[in-house]
Order: C-alpha cells, then structure tokens, then sequence
C-alpha cells in the first residue's frame, strides 16, 4: 500500500513536471501549423482520458463516445448562435446535458454485456448522427457556422493566435488528467476495477455494479462534451460530420488502447504519438489519393498490439500491465 501512494504521489510530480514544459513549449514553437497539431494532440489527450474513464476503468468499451463530444459541440454553438449565451455557460450546459444523456442510454445499455454493449453505443451515435442530419433548427446537414465577435476569452474566440487555444486544450488534459488520479485512489476507482475483473464477483462484495457504471458514464460523457465545446470554438463550423461522425468515437478510443487502456498514462502517451504522426501523414502523404497515411496509421496500430499488448505504457513501468 506504501509503494501504492508512493506511485500515486510520483505520478502527480511528473505531471506537475510535464505540464511546466508542456506550457513553455509556444515559447519555441512559432509555426502556426505545429501550434495546430499541438493543441489537437492535448485535446485528443483528454478525450481520450476521459473515454478511458468509463471503457478503461469500468470496461464498459464504448464506440459512441462522438455522440457525446457532438452534444457539448452543438449545445454551446446553438446557444451562441441562436440566444448569445457565452460559450463558457455552452460548455457547462453541454457537459449536463451528455451527463445525463449518458446515464438515461446507460439505463437499457448497461444490461448488455461484451460485443452487445459495443454494437449498441455504436447504433446509438450514428442515430444521434441521422437526428442531427435532419435537424433544421440546428442547421441540418449545412451546420453551424459560428460568428465571430472580436478575440477576447469572454466569447473565447481568437483569429490572431492559437495560444489561447492551447493554453486551454492543455488544461483541459490537466484536469482530465487530474480527476482520472483522483479517481483512482477513490471508492469509484476501485468499485470500476472490481466491475471490470469480476461483475458477479464485484456485486456479492456490496459493489453497486449499475451504479457504478452509470457514474462512470456521467463522468467520462461531461469531460468528452468539455472538449466537444471547445472544438466548436476552435474551428468556428461544425456540421454533423465534422463532430459526430464515426472517426472521432475510434480517436478517443485508440490513444488509449495504444498506450495502455486502464492506466493513468496511457491515454497520454498514446496522443502525443498517434495525433502527430495522423495529422503529419495526412498533410504530407494523404493528399496522394493512395491512402499511404492510412496504412502508416493502422501498421503503427498491428505493430504495437502485436509487441505489447498491454500498450506502450508497460515500456515505462517496472509494474507488471496486464494485457486487455
């Protein structure tokens, strides 16, 4: 148990650690274009910490996430577009909304188990797709194209600069981040780790299992919907596509799975390798129409799952990683 704290209190300084130069990197970092990688590479870091919440943690592998971030991107774009409200009370609404969102789907989706639950988050987010294709209110197929009212952090909108979306995308992986750690050591932590060996075994301990699992989903959903918010207003236009299409379930999903699904950081690692290398093969050798990037993509993926299938994260650590 001392070396247990002792982990948990080394994790927190290198991330204290990571975070100072992660912070100091646009003092280096003038090009525009790698500014943009950097700050999609820390929001797919706490996309992906915050899907590993629920898939990783509880087990409950969800291929639906996109409906969520497409939710917090939609709620804080209508909100302005339509009423004026800031974007910071859209984030908030955004994240309640996929909160409870989450929990009511949660409710039939968490009788069904393995490949089932799967199918059904999958189902689930392509008819929130359809819904959103067909919504006019919400701009149908056409989308949102949010206007832009001078570069300020009231309507947190910028057109001169990226470092304030950095700034931003890097503390929303801090405190994704953060709350993952303080999950860990918590009563949910460990209530999600029994549920996700043992269901049946968890439940004859006292473990609430349903509970548990709709705790998870509410958690992971608000900070997914966070980032959809914020993805809104850094591309200034959504359509359903562009936030909920199928894609954006699997690029929460793989950093993950690529780094080490269940672990702290995994999420993490697996951003800062996979983002980059997506977003330079896409720019240098996707436009080829040979779609070379998608194999460097998915071999990267075979290769990793093949030599460590506990993901990358067990290269860094002296603990035995079970594989997923």
């Amino acid at each position: 148990m001392d070396s247990f704290h002792q982990r948990r209190r080394r994790d927190l300084f290198v991330a204290f650690i990571f975070a100072g130069l992660a912070a100091l990197a646009p003092l280096f970092v003038k090009d525009v274009y790698v500014q943009n990688i950097m700050v999609l590479t820390l929001m797919y870091a706490a996309l992906s910490q915050s899907w590993n919440i629920l898939s990783g943690y509880c087990g409950q592998i969800s291929l639906g996430h996109a409906l969520y971030f497409g939710i917090g991107a939609y709620t804080t774009a209508l909100l302005f577009t339509k009423f004026g409200v800031l974007p910071w009370f859209g984030m908030l609404a955004g994240g309640v909304i996929s909160a409870l969102i989450a929990m009511g789907l949660g409710y039939p989706c968490f009788r069904l188990r393995g490949h089932y639950f799967v199918i059904a988050t999958i189902v689930i987010a392509e008819i929130g797709l359809l819904l959103f294709h067909n919504w006019t209110w919400a701009g149908a197929a056409l989308g949102i194209d949010i206007p832009i009212r001078g570069d300020n952090w009231l309507t947190f909108q910028f057109t001169r600069s990226k470092l304030p979306y950095f700034y931003f995308a890097l503390a929303l992986a801090c405190v994704a981040w953060f709350v993952t750690w303080w999950l860990e050591d918590s009563k949910w932590g460990f209530w999600w780790r029994a549920v996700k060996d043992n269901p049946d075994a968890a439940e004859s301990l006292g473990v609430v299992v349903f509970n548990s699992k709709m705790g998870a989903a509410a958690v992971s959903a608000f900070l997914v919907a966070i980032g959809g918010s914020f993805y809104a207003q850094f591309v200034s236009y959504i359509d359903p596509e562009s936030v909920m299409g199928f894609q954006f379930s699997l690029l929460m999903a793989l950093p993950a799975v690529l780094g080490g699904i269940g672990t702290l950081w995994g999420p993490v690692l697996g951003a800062v390798i996979l983002i980059p290398l997506t977003e330079l093969t896409r720019s240098y050798i996707g436009g080829s129409g040979r779609g070379v990037d998608l194999i460097v993509y998915g071999g990267l993926i075979v290769l990793i799952s093949l030599a460590r299938p506990q993901g990358l994260v067990g290269l860094f650590s002296s603990r035995k990683v079970p594989a997923q």
